[in-house]
């Protein structure tokens, strides 16, 4: 058996075991990874940099950095890794850290080390988050939607974030189960109700015509879905705005903890939440209203739900990678904004903190 693990392989032992986990949705942290020895001879290719203990494989103080990241963590590909190729990845890593690595192992045999060694389930993978999610978005967008049917759809969409919010848990710090179902119930029921709330209201506009409310109708979801996704931030993580989260100076040593900082890592990851479903459901409705004007879509309405599936995947597939990448996991801050008490307890002009996903 080979001991070179192709990338799908490194990325698939961080999804399936637990710790692409922390960075998922509801993840905290970053990924594990290992500086092999290089074998004698052998070039190094430029695509795989240095291989570190504790950091992710591309810098993260850039977008763009991040982005790849991010990209390396929902690639589907590696829902088809085979359970035996996931445990040659897994056994690198377990080599790495025991010094019996074979000769030969360079930077691109890099896995990614989860948290626990817990089996996700397919559906609840970061690299299963698009392809899962894809249909959800689609059953959002359904046009002439009853009652029944918004509810149905936004609670299976929150139903959905939340075993991924669970399943993608940042797991070096466990939080009591209530605060993920505290969470999940505040999120449905305020999804429900803004979107129940806006199609009835957009029903009974006299002044719109069947046509401006059917493509009113189609922007519902968004503010249902955003308004969600804060309400679910806030439920879970209200005790870090009484309690603090911990900063840490340069060297990686706790300073203190922060209510100021919380703040700060509550307001970009609830921003990050609001931007990601923009593009999923603010782009097909547009896109869509343009494409059924069109002779094909016309002539042929039975192509009308492909066309918006692949729309739909298109506009996920570019959303998920670019708003998780918007703000680095580990943010830094000026230790001058922060209490007088943490300012006083480092000579550090800035402090680093984990802000969450």
């Amino acid at each position: 058996m080979s001991h070179r693990a192709p990338r799908e392989l490194r990325r698939a032992a961080a999804n399936e075991r637990g710790g692409a986990a922390r960075g998922g949705p509801g993840g905290g942290g970053g990924c594990l990874k290992w500086r092999p020895q290089r074998a004698k001879g052998m070039a190094e290719p430029a695509d795989y940099p240095p291989f570190q203990l504790g950091k992710p494989r591309f810098e993260q103080t850039s977008f763009y950095g991040r982005f790849r990241h991010f990209l390396d963590i929902i690639d589907p590909r590696t829902l088809f890794v085979t359970e035996s190729r996931l445990k040659e990845a897994v056994q690198l890593l377990e080599d790495y850290k025991h010094g019996t690595l074979p000769p030969g192992v360079t930077n691109k045999e890099a896995i990614i080390h989860p948290d626990t060694n817990e089996t996700i389930f397919m559906p609840f993978r970061m690299s299963g988050y698009i392809p899962f999610g894809t249909p959800i978005v689609v059953g959002l967008l359904l046009p002439n939607q009853t009652i029944a049917s918004t509810v149905f759809w936004q609670w299976l969409n929150q139903s959905h974030n939340a075993c991924v919010n669970y399943a993608n848990r940042n797991a070096t710090k466990p939080s009591p189960t209530s605060k993920f179902i505290q969470g999940y119930l505040g999120a449905v029921i305020s999804a429900v109700s803004i979107a129940v709330g806006l199609n009835v209201l957009v029903q009974r506009a006299n002044k719109f015509t069947p046509a401006t409310r059917l493509l009113i109708q189609r922007f519902v979801p968004f503010p249902a879905v955003a308004s969600a996704n804060i309400c679910n931030v806030v439920l879970m993580r209200h005790t870090e705005l009484e309690e603090g989260i911990d900063v840490l100076d340069n060297n990686g040593n706790i300073v203190g903890s922060s209510r100021i900082a919380a703040k700060h890592a509550l307001l970009e990851t609830a921003l990050t939440r609001v931007v990601l479903p923009m593009p999923i459901l603010v782009l097909p409705p547009i896109i869509m209203s343009i494409l059924e004007k069109t002779s094909l879509l016309r002539s042929r309405p039975r192509m009308v739900l492909p066309v918006q599936s692949l729309v739909c995947l298109a506009a996920f597939g570019l959303a998920l990678p670019l708003a998780i990448s918007l703000f680095p996991q580990m943010s830094e801050i000026e230790t001058s904004r922060l209490e007088p008490e943490i300012a006083m307890a480092t000579p550090s002009k800035t402090v680093i903190y984990n802000k969450g996903l």
